[in-house]
C-alpha cells in the first residue's frame, strides 16, 4: 500500500509574529509562523482587511523568527531559527511574490535539542548583528553587513557559550551605535548539580546578563551580570540612542522591573490586579507577551497579562536617567502569543487559542478616566494595585482570522443532506471553545438583496467612463424588456440611458473610452457619451442568437449560423467587417477575451456549436474570420469564456504595470461539466484540458475580478469560482444558494464584487476570503470539549466539554457570594451602604468569559458537562452540568441489548484527578437515555469504578470500558451497570477502543496497539497480538479487519497490519507452565503486527477517520491536527502513478530544498523512517517554482511542465478538493 499526503487546510494557530516593511515599499506587513509554514499578511490601511500575500511550507519546525534591518536600510530581512541546526535569512520578493534564502550558515546537528542553537533570538536594533541562542551553553553571533553591490553580508559566528547555563530569554539591547549589546535571563546550575542535599538548588538564583560585541576586537565579552530577586519570564528592549534611556524590562511574576548598567537604580513596579477577582489570591500574575510602538518624539509599550489585560507602560525619565514606570490600563483582548503595533494604526493579535485579531487603535488611552499607576506610588511590600476590567474602549475590531486550533475532536458526515459532507469540529479552550461545522466552499457576504418586478434572465453592469474607477449602471434584461438601474447612495432605475427598454438585451458593455452599446435581437445600439444613439439592424427576417462584446469589438450569430463581425475605427465608429462567416452549424455560445493593454484588438473569438465542437476563429486583419483551430466536445456547449489567468506582475518598459498570464478558454457542457483549455496566444492551438464536474445543471459561465486578476464564476446546480491564488489554480464552490446569472460589480462600497439574480431578486455579494478551504459556521460552547459522538437516529451530537483549573456555574456564584459577603464585613460602620452598594454592584456585572477568560480555580479543579446539540441550528437542546471536580472524559451513544429499542449514553468520568503526579479518588459511569425523540438526557443512574474510564465503546449489545489499565466489559442494570468480564494485562492506561466482529483493538497510552479476541463460550477477553514499536497513541482508525491507522502525540501517523497468518484463537495459559519459548516476545504477545507505513506529520493528530469528502470520490484517512490543521492521505490506484510521484518527489528534494534548510527526508522521518508515503506538499511545490526549473524538472520525468501539474491536480480533485 502506497499513500499520498495532501494539506487540504494548512494548521491555522500562529506561534510567532513579526511586522515590518518585508517588501521594500512603505506597506506594514506580518510575517505569521504556523509550526511547519511561513505565511505573509499585509492588512489593508484602508479597509482594515488583512490579505494573505504568501505562504510557504518549510518542511521543519519554525522556532524563532525576528525581522531586521540594515542601518539606513528600508527593506526589513527575515532571520529564522529552526531545527535545521541552521540559521536562515530570508527577503521577500514582491514581484515573484517568493521567499528567497539568502544566507544560510551552518552551526551544528538538525532536530530540536537542548545544546543546539534556534531556540531563542535577538536582533541589535540597529540591525548590526544577530544573537542565536539555545535552551543551554551555546549562543552564536553572527555580524550583519553590506558589500559594495549592497547585498547582505554575514560574518563567521563568534561564541558566547557558558556551559552549565540555562536561558530563559534574548533581546539585543538599544545602545544606539555603540558597540552591540545583548541581554539575557540565564540561570547558573553547576553548584545546583554538584550539592547532593538540594540546598543550592532551592537557593540558585536567576541572573540578567549583559553580553557585549566588540565590533573593533571581532570577539563577545560577558558585559556585566546581576542576580535577579523574582524570577523573570522574559524581557522587553528600552529605545536607546537618541529615542530614549536604553536598558531592559524585566517582567516576572507581579512584578515588571527597569534596569540598565551604571548609576541607574532598579525601578520596579507591581503589575495590577482585577478588582474583586474570582481567581486563587495566593496565585501570581505574569506578563506573556508585549508590543513596542515607538515614533521620533515617544514610545511605549503594551504589555498583556495571562488574564488578557492589556496595560501602557511608558517610562518617566530625568536627564537619561529613569526615574518611574506608568502603567495604565488599556483595555481586554483574548491571550495573545504575539502582539504586533503597525505603524499604520493596527494592533494584530494573534491569539493563543481561537480567532486572531485586527484592532484598531482609536485612542491611546492618555486623556480617559483610567488611573494611571507609577512606581513612585507608595505601597507595602507584596500589595499592588486594583482595576475594573471593563468593554473595549481604545480599540475598535476591524478584522478576524478564523483559527481552528486546536482541534480537539472532528467527525465527518453529511448531517444536513446536502451531499457533500460536512466537518464537524470541536475546537478551542476554555471559554473560547466552539462547535465548527466546516463546508467545502467560499464564504459569501451578502451586501443587498432586493425584489425585481418579474423573473429576470440575465445581467450586466457597465462604467460610463475607461478611466471609471466603479460602474454607473447596472442592466437587468427580461423576457420582454430591459430595466436600468444607476449606482449610487442607492441603486435607482433610470430612463435617460439611451438603452432601448422595450425589449430583451443579449449582452452590453463599455466601447471604447466612454460609449455604450447594447446588443438585442434586432440589432445593435451604439450609444455615444453626448447620448447620439447608432443603430445597425438586422437584414430581413433574421434576428441575432448569440453575441460576444468586448472593449472594441462586437462579434454577433445571426440565425442560421452566419457571423457579423464588427470593429470599433479610432473615430469611435463601428465598421462591419465586409464578408460575413457562414458557420457549418447553429451557434451556441461564443466569446471574446478583453482587448490585451495596448494593442487594438483580441486575436480570437471562440464559437460554440451544435454539433459539439468549439472553433477558435481569428480576427487578425490579414486572416480575418478564418478558422485556426477546433476541438470536439463530450456533449454539447452551453456556454464559454476566454479569460487571462495565472499571471506575475511585470512592468514594461514604460513602467506601466500589467500582468503576464494565460489564456484560458473555459468551456461550460450542458451535461454539468468545466472544462479549462489552454489556448495558444500565437496560434490559437488548444492544448492541456482540465475537467471537472460542477453540478446537475448546464453549466453559464461570468468574466469576473478577484484581487485585480480575472477570475471565472461558474454555474450550475452550484456556483463555483475559478481563480489563480498564489500560483496554484482554485475551483472552490460558494456556499449559497443557487444562481441564474452573474457579472462582476464595483462600487466604493463593494470594489470587488458580484451582482447576481436568483428567481425574482437581485443581489450584491462579495467574496472576501479567497483561498480559504473551508467556510465555517461556529456555534460556541462553554468549556474545553473533548470528544462527541452522534445519535444515528436523529443525527444530534452528544459533547462533553471538561475544563482544569476551573470552576463549574453553581461553585462560581457560590464565591461570588462569599465575596461579596466578605466586602460588607469588612467595612467600617459608617462605610455599611456604600459597601452593600458595591457588593450588589459586584454580583450583577457579568463579564463575558469568551472575552476577559474564566477565574482559574487552582490545580486540581474541574468543572465539565453533558451536552446535547443539534448540529444544523446548533441549539443546545439540552444540557448537564456535572458536579464540582467531577471531569467527563469519554462518552459513546449505544443500545443495550437487555435495554430494548432506547438509545443510552455513558459518559465516563473522573472525581478529584490530579495531573501531576497523577491520582485519582475514583471515577463513575454516568448512564443516560435519550428520550424525547432524542432531544432529553434521563439520568439513570452511575457505576462507581477504581480508576479513570478514558474510553468507552459498544460492542455485541453491551459496552466495553477502559477503567485505568483495566479493559471489561459492562451490561445495563437497574441500579448501576454490571461488570460481565475483565481483561488486566494493557500495560498503562486504556485510552482507545475499537471493536469489530469478535476482535477488539486497544490503544494504549503509550504501547501502541493491542488485538484481543473476546471468547464468548468462557467469557474471556483474551490479547492475540500487538505493535513491535511504542507509540504514544492520540487517535487511531480501524481501516479494515487486520489493518489499523494510529496517529501519536509526537506528530507521525502509521498504519499496522496483522499478518494474514495470524491466528485471533489464542489460548490464555492460567496455570503458568507453558515453556517459555512460548510465552511470546518480549513479555508481549507471542503474535506481532507488521508497519505498512509510517510518516511525520509535524503536529499532533487528534482525530482520525476513514471517509470520502466529495460526492462520489474514493475513500481516503483525513487527519486533523492540534493546530487547526487539516490533511488526508490517499491511497495510489496504479503502480504508474506511484512511480511517477515517486520521482517527482525525489526530483523537487533536490532542485527545490525546503526554506530553512531542513533535510525534507529527514523531517518526514523525525522518529521513525518515512515508508510508502510520497509528500504531496512537497510535490504541488512544483507550480511555484521557476518556469525553468520547472521545466528541466518535468524533462527527467519525460513529461511537459502542464503535464506535471495535471496530474498533481488530478490526484488532489479524485479524493478532495
Amino acid at each position: 500500500m502506497f499513500l499520498y499526503n495532501l494539506t487540504l487546510q494548512r494548521a491555522t494557530g500562529i506561534t510567532h509574529a513579526i511586522h515590518g516593511n518585508f517588501s521594500g515599499t512603505k506597506m506594514q506587513e506580518i510575517v505569521v509562523s504556523r509550526g511547519k509554514t511561513l505565511e505573509l499578511l499585509r492588512p489593508d490601511a484602508n479597509t482594515g482587511k488583512v490579505h494573505t500575500l504568501l505562504t510557504m511550507e518549510v518542511f521543519g519546525i519554525i522556532r524563532s523568527l525576528m525581522a531586521f534591518r540594515l542601518t539606513g536600510g528600508t527593506k526589513d530581512y527575515i532571520v529564522v531559527g529552526s531545527d535545521s541546526g541552521r540559521i536562515v535569512i530570508l527577503e521577500y520578493h514582491s514581484s515573484k511574490n517568493m521567499f528567497e534564502k539568502i544566507h544560510q550558515e551552518t552551526f551544528g546537528k538538525s532536530g530540536c535539542r537542548r545544546i543546539v542553537p534556534g531556540q531563542f533570538l535577538a536582533v541589535d536594533p540597529k540591525g548590526r548583528a544577530v544573537m542565536i541562542g539555545a535552551i543551554e551553553k551555546q549562543k552564536l553571533v553572527y555580524i550583519l553587513n553590506r558589500d559594495a553591490a549592497a547585498r547582505l553580508t554575514i560574518s563567521s559566528p563568534l561564541e558566547a557559550h557558558k556551559a552549565n547555563t540555562l536561558v530563559y530569554h534574548l533581546v539585543g539591547v538599544d545602545v544606539g551605535f555603540e558597540n552591540p549589546m545583548f541581554a539575557c535571563l540565564e540561570m547558573d546550575y553547576e553548584e545546583a548539580d554538584n550539592d547532593p542535599t538540594g540546598e543550592a538548588a532551592a537557593n540558585t538564583q536567576q541572573t540578567l546578563t549583559f553580553y557585549e560585541l566588540d565590533l573593533g576586537l571581532n570577539h563577545v565579552v560577558r558585559k556585566y551580570s546581576e542576580a535577579l530577586e523574582e524570577h523573570g519570564n522574559f524581557l522587553i528592549t528600552v529605545p536607546g540612542g537618541s529615542d530614549g534611556p536604553s536598558g531592559v524590562l524585566i517582567c516576572s511574576e507581579n512584578y515588571i522591573t527597569y534596569k540598565n548598567f551604571g548609576d541607574q537604580p532598579d525601578i520596579r513596579c507591581p503589575i495590577p490586579r482585577r478588582r474583586n477577582d474570582l481567581d486563587d489570591p495566593e496565585r501570581g500574575m505574569i506578563f506573556v507577551c508585549s508590543a513596542t510602538h515607538k515614533t521620533k518624539s515617544m514610545f511605549f509599550f503594551l504589555a498583556q497579562t495571562e488574564q488578557g489585560d492589556i496595560f501602557k507602560v511608558t517610562l518617566e525619565t530625568d536627564e537619561e536617567m529613569v526615574t518611574e514606570i506608568r502603567m495604565k490600563y488599556f483595555d481586554t483582548i483574548p491571550v495573545a502569543t504575539a502582539m504586533c503595533v503597525l505603524k499604520t494604526g493596527f494592533l494584530f493579535v494573534a491569539s493563543e487559542f481561537g480567532n486572531h485579531y485586527l484592532y484598531q487603535i482609536a485612542h491611546l488611552g492618555d486623556d480617559d478616566e483610567e488611573p494611571e499607576f507609577s512606581s513612585a506610588m507608595p505601597l507595602e511590600e507584596g500589595d499592588t494595585f486594583f482595576f475594573q476590567p471593563r468593554p473595549l474602549k481604545n480599540l475598535v475590531l476591524v478584522d478576524e482570522q478564523e483559527n481552528l486550533s486546536p482541534i480537539m475532536s472532528c467527525q465527518i458526515a453529511d448531517l444536513a443532506n446536502e451531499d457533500t459532507p460536512q466537518l464537524y469540529v470541536a475546537c478551542g479552550r476554555g471559554p473560547k471553545s466552539t462547535l465548527r461545522v466546516l463546508r467545502h466552499g467560499l464564504e459569501v457576504s451578502e451586501m443587498a438583496v432586493s425584489e425585481l418586478p418579474g423573473n429576470p434572465n440575465a445581467v450586466w453592469t457597465v462604467r460610463r467612463h475607461i478611466e471609471d474607477e466603479f460602474d454607473a449602471y447596472i442592466i437587468v434584461s427580461f423576457v420582454n424588456a430591459t430595466l436600468v438601474l444607476s449606482i449610487g447612495e442607492t441603486v435607482e432605475e433610470v430612463t435617460d440611458s439611451g438603452f432601448l427598454g422595450t425589449t430583451p438585451t443579449l449582452s452590453c458593455s463599455l466601447l471604447g473610452e466612454d460609449a455604450l452599446v447594447q446588443v438585442y435581437p434586432d440589432g445593435i445600439r451604439h450609444i455615444r457619451a453626448d447620448k447620439r444613439v447608432n443603430e445597425w439592424k438586422t437584414p430581413g427576417k433574421k434576428t441575432i442568437v448569440r453575441c460576444a462584446v468586448n472593449q472594441r469589438q462586437v462579434v454577433i450569430a445571426l440565425t442560421g449560423g452566419e457571423l457579423v463581425y464588427f470593429e470599433m475605427d479610432p473615430s469611435g465608429q463601428l465598421n462591419e467587417y465586409t464578408e460575413r462567416k457562414e458557420m457549418s452549424a447553429d451557434v451556441v455560445c461564443m466569446s471574446l477575451a478583453n482587448v490585451p493593454p495596448g494593442e487594438q484588438r483580441s486575436r480570437f473569438l471562440a464559437v460554440g456549436l451544435v454539433d459539439n465542437t468549439v472553433r477558435i476563429i481569428s480576427l487578425d486583419p490579414s486572416d480575418c474570420l478564418q478558422p485556426l483551430s477546433m476541438q470536439a466536445l463530450p456533449a454539447q456547449p452551453e456556454s464559454l469564456c476566454i479569460v487571462e489567468m495565472g499571471g506575475v506582475e511585470k512592468q514594461d518598459e514604460l513602467g506601466e504595470k500589467g500582468t503576464i498570464g494565460f489564456l484560458y478558454l473555459n468551456i461550460g457542457l450542458q451535461n454539468g461539466v468545466l472544462l479549462r483549455t489552454v489556448l495558444d496566444p500565437v496560434t490559437g492551438d488548444l492544448s492541456d484540458t482540465r475537467t471537472r464536474y460542477l453540478g446537475s445543471r448546464p453549466v453559464k459561465l461570468f468574466r469576473v475580478r478577484m484581487q485585480g486578476q480575472e477570475a471565472v464564476l461558474a454555474m450550475s446546480s452550484r456556483s463555483w469560482l475559478s481563480y489563480s491564488y498564489q500560483s496554484r489554480f482554485h475551483l472552490t464552490p460558494l456556499s449559497y444558494e443557487t444562481l441564474e446569472y452573474a457579472s462582476g460589480f464595483a462600487s466604493e462600497q463593494c470594489p470587488e464584487g458580484i451582482v447576481a439574480i436568483s428567481t425574482n431578486t437581485l443581489r450584491i455579494l462579495a467574496l472576501e476570503k479567497l483561498g480559504a478551504v473551508f467556510n465555517q459556521v461556529a456555534f460556541p460552547l462553554q468549556y474545553t470539549p473533548r470528544k462527541f459522538v452522534i445519535h444515528p437516529e436523529t443525527n444530534n451530537l452528544v459533547l462533553i466539554e471538561t475544563d482544569h483549573n476551573a470552576y463549574t456555574e453553581a461553585t462560581k456564584a457560590q464565591r461570588k457570594q462569599q465575596m461579596a459577603e466578605e466586602m460588607v464585613e469588612a467595612a467600617g460602620e459608617d462605610e455599611r451602604e456604600l459597601a452593600a452598594e458595591m457588593a450588589a454592584a459586584f454580583l450583577n456585572e457579568n463579564l463575558p468569559e469568551a472575552i476577559f477568560g474564566a477565574p482559574k480555580a487552582g490545580s486540581g479543579q474541574w468543572a465539565s458537562l453533558v451536552r446535547l446539540v443539534n448540529p444544523i441550528q446548533g441549539t443546545t437542546l439540552d444540557l448537564v452540568q456535572l458536579e464540582q471536580n467531577e471531569a467527563a472524559f469519554s462518552v459513546t451513544v449505544c443500545r443495550f441489548a437487555s435495554g430494548g429499542d432506547d438509545w443510552y449514553v455513558l459518559v465516563g468520568v473522573a472525581r478529584d484527578m490530579i495531573l501531576n503526579p497523577r491520582s485519582v479518588a475514583g471515577g463513575f459511569i454516568y448512564t443516560y437515555r435519550l428520550t424525547g425523540g432524542g432531544e432529553k438526557l434521563e439520568f439513570m443512574h452511575k457505576t462507581p469504578v477504581e480508576d479513570v474510564p478514558l474510553a468507552i465503546a459498544p460492542f455485541q449489545g453491551r459496552v466495553l470500558v477502559g477503567v485505568g489499565k483495566l479493559l471489561r466489559i459492562y451490561d445495563l442494570g437497574k441500579r448501576k451497570l454490571l461488570r460481565k468480564c475483565e481483561n488486566k494485562h494493557v500495560p498503562n492506561l486504556v485510552t482507545g477502543i475499537h471493536t469489530i466482529g469478535q476482535r477488539v483493538i486497544v490503544t494504549d497510552v503509550q504501547e501502541s496497539l493491542f488485538w484481543v479476541r473476546y471468547k464468548r463460550n468462557e467469557n474471556q477477553l483474551i490479547i492475540f497480538a500487538d505493535d513491535t514499536h511504542p507509540r504514544w497513541v492520540t487517535a487511531a482508525c480501524l481501516l479494515d479487519y487486520d489493518t489499523m491507522a494510529s496517529a501519536d502525540k509526537f506528530g507521525n501517523i502509521s498504519i499496522v497490519r496483522l499478518p494474514p497468518n495470524t491466528s485471533d484463537d489464542v489460548d490464555e495459559d492460567p496455570t503458568g507452565n507453558k515453556a517459555l519459548w512460548d510465552r511470546g516476545l518480549l513479555n508481549g504477545a507471542s503474535q506481532k503486527a507488521e508497519v505498512i507505513m509510517n510518516y511525520h506529520i509535524g503536529e499532533t493528530v487528534l482525530s482520525l477517520q476513514k471517509t470520502t469528502l466529495i460526492p462520489g470520490g474514493s475513500e481516503s484517512l483525513v487527519y486533523t491536527t492540534l493546530s487547526g490543521g487539516i490533511g488526508i492521505l490517499v491511497p495510489f490506484t496504479s503502480h504508474e502513478d506511484h512511480d511517477f510521484f515517486q520521482h517527482l518527489e525525489m526530483h523537487m528534494r533536490s532542485e527545490f530544498p525546503p526554506l530553512c534548510g531542513r533535510d525534507h527526508l529527514s523531517f518526514r522521518s523525525y522518529y521513525f523512517p518515512v515508508k510508502n508515503v510520497i509528500d504531496g506538499d512537497l510535490c504541488e511545490q512544483f507550480n511555484s517554482m521557476d518556469p525553468h526549473k520547472q521545466k528541466s524538472v518535468a524533462e527527467e520525468l519525460d513529461r511537459t511542465p502542464p503535464e506535471v501539474s495535471k496530474k498533481l491536480e488530478d490526484i488532489r480533485t479524485r479524493y478532495a478538493f
